[in-house]
């Protein structure tokens, strides 16, 4: 299922007929990108290199020639992956090394992450670490031996040239070959773990969340925010489970830890103060310095974070940098279609950055009479703070700003508004950063997530379009015979889906569920989960795998449960079957989650920076689902004055079912009193009493959680 069988023999053909028109076929094959619909593989089409896709096609070759693979994997928006493909594979003699040497393959990381997570487990194992470009070389039948990540044109910074590594790794294959293949034969021994059943561990209970809660506490970096020092990504998974701590503790120590990271992030380089959303990370301590590149999945994990900080402070600070966000969203990455675009390059005109920074100069000719006071709010200077330009970013907050500057804070906003408009229509005329425009399934999954959390707690209509948009196109274009598909690019779905995909769509279709309460959009979830459960679960490990039942056999069946900058498959499944348990009454669901997190308490204890998603996870099986269920025509105003209400409040673990009785279960035995639509708060077996009241429904959601109750009054008008 990983690539179609018309797709294969497409390949197969155009490779046959290469060989024999050419006259030498050993320095004449063609490049096969060109007909990829990845824009990563598109830019590389034109280079002199004879790459190949992955797959049977280039591993034959390499067999019947007897060469080693020569695999490279990156992505579209990786800085380093540029500075490699000018260097080396835009240089014809470099070029040349590789053709006469090896078989070339290239990979897209976003499209293959079962391929990208295999071999960067063997680039670690080598070298001690990791990163794209990617590098390996491989043996014919994809067992690795050698690889690391970017090499210089040059010798340079202890890192030898990429011509000498071609070299060094051409003779070892034709003079060393029992040593190499040696060599990959042990290196295949760091993936036998994967197989292994798993070792059930003690359940999930709240001493596993507070050990947690203690070490992330330990390693927060009081001074800027986040945890530990450069470089800094954003930990939004970690603060969503701070958070659901909170939630339930009431402890305002994690809530200042949220908050003031928040802050420090969304004041920072890191965030677009032009036109919202976050960079990828930053090479310094302090949020000032990012990388470039926007990703969809960092976003979509930042505006579900936001929607839940503002329901838990109310601020509104808080909801206009996630507004500011979706805004990107809608204005740069979403597809006439309704899907979400993959990425944003660092790039353009040759410099990392260049879209988003600004001269002293530029800024006086855009501003105009603003210029003083806003040059001074955004640290910009003659000198810069970058390459002699400047990152805009808030050492203080508009009102702290306002304060210390004598400013009135009103006139001050309204001046910061004029700026952002302005700014982003000059911007608007520079050459922008390379866009990857292929729709991958698990970041459209938790961007559909976000969007309609998003829509739910702040009630706007323009985010429900939205969503509803993108569920819509999800539904129609990337699930076929009830499973996912990983990309849509070019007018088609050509990978099949891995666990992460069809977990994260499951989580996006059941978030528009709690937004429309249409019972389709629940049913797609059940999809997706079902798919979870018959293709990428295994009985005897007992776990997850990444990759489904029936997709290509690869040199191992990768299976990674730890949340790095993405939640893992693992975590993600978790979730969604979880609160499908609890809104359907599924209890089988219910104990497979139980297996997967038990056998995972003491890893999350211990390092819960590498699992910040399934932290989340923990807490719902320790504490148990806040299941509310709101019976009645949708379309009242009891019924929304209701959900309403519990879109204005916190709610850890909350599990929304709306309507007429069935489906789902939630729902069962929920009527109308008095003809008015009714809220049921639940949690285990019991329900309090059922309520019309917008305020005791707000005091019941409190007490479900132990946090204090407020004034309902702020709930969302729309």
């Amino acid at each position: 299922m990983t690539r179609t069988w018309a797709t294969t023999s497409l390949a197969w053909r155009i490779y046959a007929f290469a060989r024999s028109s050419a006259p030498d076929t050993a320095t004449s094959m063609p490049n096969l990108l060109a007909f990829e619909t990845s824009p990563y593989l598109q830019q590389h089409a034109g280079n002199p290199v004879e790459w190949h896709p992955w797959g049977e096609v280039a591993f034959a070759r390499a067999r019947a020639e007897d060469k080693p693979v020569l695999l490279s994997i990156g992505y579209a928006a990786c800085h380093w992956c540029h500075v490699m493909a000018h260097e080396s594979f835009e240089d014809g003699e470099t070029a040349s090394l590789m053709n006469r040497w090896f078989i070339n393959v290239k990979v897209d990381r976003e499209e293959r992450p079962d391929v990208d997570a295999i071999y960067m487990q063997a680039v670690q194992a080598l070298t001690g670490q990791g990163g794209w470009p990617m590098t390996m070389f491989l043996t014919p039948d994809g067992a690795a031996f050698y690889g690391g990540t970017y090499y210089p044109l040059d010798d340079r910074h202890g890192l030898p040239s990429f011509k000498r590594v071609l070299a060094s790794v051409a003779d070892a294959w034709r003079m060393r070959r029992d040593d190499v293949l040696r060599g990959a034969s042990s290196l295949l021994k760091i993936y036998a773990s994967a197989a292994l059943p798993v070792q059930a561990g003690a359940p999930v209970d709240v001493a596993v969340l507070e050990r947690a809660e203690r070490a992330l506490v330990a390693r927060y970096d009081r001074t800027n925010g986040g945890f530990g020092g450069a470089p800094k990504f954003p930990p939004t998974m970690s603060l969503d489970f701070l958070l659901r701590r909170w939630g339930r503790t009431g402890d305002d120590v994690l809530l200042g830890v949220v908050r003031h990271t928040w802050d420090r992030m969304v004041g920072g380089g890191i965030f677009d103060q032009v036109g919202g959303g976050i960079h990828r990370y930053c090479v310094d301590g302090t949020w000032l310095v990012p990388h470039f590149e926007k990703m969809l999945y960092d976003n979509a994990l930042l505006v579900h974070l936001g929607a839940h900080l503002w329901q838990a402070t109310g601020d509104d600070a808080v909801r206009e940098a996630t507004e500011r966000t979706l805004a990107w969203v809608e204005r740069e990455m979403t597809a006439p279609e309704g899907g979400y675009y993959a990425s944003l390059d660092a790039d353009s005109e040759g410099r990392e950055g260049k879209f988003y920074v600004w001269t002293l100069d530029e800024l006086r000719e855009v501003l105009g009479a603003d210029v003083t006071a806003m040059a001074l709010f955004w640290g910009a200077t003659e000198d810069g703070n970058f390459e002699g330009t400047n990152i805009l970013w808030m050492p203080l907050s508009p009102e702290e700003f306002a304060e210390s500057a004598g400013h009135e804070p009103g006139e001050f906003r309204a001046a910061l508004s004029r700026a952002r408009v302005a700014l982003l229509a000059a911007r608007e005329h520079r050459v922008r950063p390379g866009r990857d425009d292929k729709i991958v399934a698990g970041w459209n999954g938790l961007m559909l997530r976000g969007v309609a959390e998003c829509a739910r707690v702040f009630g706007e209509a323009r985010w429900a379009k939205l969503a509803t948009r993108s569920g819509e196109f999800l539904a129609s274009s990337l699930v076929r015979e009830g499973r996912a598909y990983r990309v849509y690019a070019r007018g088609e779905a050509r990978i099949g889906g891995f666990l992460e995909d069809h977990a994260a769509m499951g989580l996006g279709f059941l978030s528009l569920y709690e937004l429309t309460f249409e019972a389709r959009w629940l049913g797609f979830a059940q999809m997706m989960a079902d798919a979870c459960d018959a293709q990428f679960w295994d009985d005897d490990v007992g776990a997850y795998f990444d990759t489904a039942a029936d997709a290509e056999a690869l040199v191992t069946r990768p299976r990674d449960v730890s949340d790095n900058a993405l939640p893992s498959g693992n975590s993600l499944a978790v979730e969604l079957i979880q609160r499908l348990a609890a809104v359907t009454g599924d209890a089988g669901r219910a104990r497979r989650a139980s297996v997967v997190l038990s056998a995972l308490a003491e890893a999350m204890a211990q390092h819960p920076l590498a699992f910040g998603h399934l932290l989340g996870d923990a807490e719902f099986e320790a504490h148990g689902a806040v299941c509310v269920a709101i019976a009645g025509a949708t379309g009242s105003g009891e019924f929304a004055r209701l959900a309403r209400t519990v879109a204005a409040r916190y709610v850890p673990s909350l599990v929304l079912a709306g309507g007429t009785a069935g489906p789902p279960e939630l729902l069962d035995g929920k009527t109308e009193l008095q003809g008015r639509a009714t809220a049921y708060v639940c949690r285990g077996f019991r329900c309090d009493s059922p309520t019309g009241e917008p305020a005791e429904l707000d005091a019941q959601l409190a007490s479900a959680t132990g946090s204090p109750a407020r004034d309902s009054s702020r709930a969302p008008s729309g």
